[in-house]
């Protein structure tokens, strides 16, 4: 399992790498084609209410999947990003089932 967090315009923060290492360790448990994971925050100083931002990508066989979310706290974001990654997931899942 390759990780590779990167911090654009926000401090580096150790907690947050973990918390999100481990949410990622489980998709690497459950989905065994995975290869590994480019994981970028971002703040939005736009948006006040909300502005935090976690672009997650996934590489696997096949074209790689995004997702994205915006929420109040880097926390929800990752777990918002990686909800949105497992529908993904599960469809592929069925994909490589079929044949």
């Amino acid at each position: 399992m390759t990780v590779n967090i990167q911090y654009v315009g926000v401090d580096v923060s150790e907690t947050l790498s973990s918390f999100t290492e481990e949410k990622l360790k489980k998709l690497f448990n459950r989905y065994e084609f995975l290869i590994s994971a480019t994981v970028y925050f971002k703040q939005d100083d736009n948006q006040h209410e909300i502005g935090k931002i976690c672009n997650i990508e996934l590489s696997l066989p096949g074209p790689r999947i995004f997702a994205t979310s915006n929420e109040r706290n880097f926390e929800v974001s990752v777990r918002e990003t990686i909800s949105d990654l497992e529908r993904q997931l599960e469809k592929r899942k069925e994909v490589f089932k079929t044949h």
